[in-house]
């Protein structure tokens, strides 16, 4: 299922009847800062989807509507429950792949946010066997020594159209990251977690530039990897500073948007 080797259509869904409990001030905002600098830095375009955990109630979590992540407003924002099931939709479309983040907010209660996108330096590399995502250089030791890959083959056989488009396929895409921060998915795209918006758009960005870093890098020659230990620290020290490259984002996206 998982070796080392998006929502598209947008659905109607009853809403749940749930309550629900109004999130920090700031979480929506972020949220909808995140949309925007993925699609500023070319890791989403017209599809693609961030997410982060309610701040006030960890069993629901909010993503957009189904719609391009560069145009979410707060008026597209949806809170879910972890079954998948929206709870103020109210008729609005929801993503198919929102089964992407329900399932691996239940398996991790300590993820805080997911983005999933196509980006397009990362595709080429879930597709060819001998040459799996590896951390290149310091900003990308979340990666680790080897990304691991879905193969959503093993799970719901030769026919599928690629997208996690149920419970029991997130529920498989989720173990992929009992072992890693970041899984890629053959010919599909990439999901990345993290403990913050912040954290998992830095993630996102930097898994873009060093899958271009490395297809560049094994054109020249033999590469030289990080290796675990290099890769945690990376971890522990740079993503210490994930706050100035997601202001410096987030000043240059809104700019682009005026």
């Amino acid at each position: 299922m998982c070796n080392s080797t998006n929502g598209h259509v947008g659905v109607d869904v009853p809403d749940a009847a749930a309550e629900s409990r109004r999130p920090g001030p700031a979480l929506i905002e972020d949220l909808i800062s995140a949309n925007h600098i993925l699609f500023d830095q070319g890791v989403v375009d017209a599809f693609g989807h961030v997410s982060v955990r309610h701040d006030m109630q960890p069993d629901r979590f909010f993503l957009a509507r189904n719609m391009a992540p560069g145009n979410v407003t707060a008026s597209d924002i949806i809170e879910f429950t972890l079954d998948g099931d929206p709870v103020d939709a109210n008729g609005r479309k929801v993503y198919l792949e929102r089964f992407i983040h329900s399932e691996i907010y239940r398996e991790f209660p300590d993820v805080q946010a997911i983005v999933h996108s196509h980006s397009h330096s990362i595709v080429p590399l879930s597709v060819v066997k001998n040459i799996p995502l590896r951390a290149i250089f310091h900003m990308a030791g979340f990666i680790g020594e080897c990304a691991p890959v879905f193969e959503i083959r093993d799970v719901a056989g030769p026919g599928t159209d690629l997208l996690i488009s149920d419970n029991r396929l997130g529920r498989a895409l989720a173990q992929c990251f009992h072992a890693s921060d970041i899984v890629l998915m053959r010919g599909h795209g990439s999901t990345v977690v993290g403990q913050s918006l912040r954290q998992v758009v830095y993630r996102a960005v930097y898994a873009e530039i060093n899958a271009r870093y490395q297809i560049e890098a094994t054109k020249l020659g033999e590469v030289t990897y990080l290796t675990a230990a290099e890769a945690k620290s990376c971890v522990a020290n740079v993503e210490a500073q994930s706050h100035r490259p997601w202001d410096l984002w987030k000043a240059q996206a809104r700019e682009r948007r005026t």
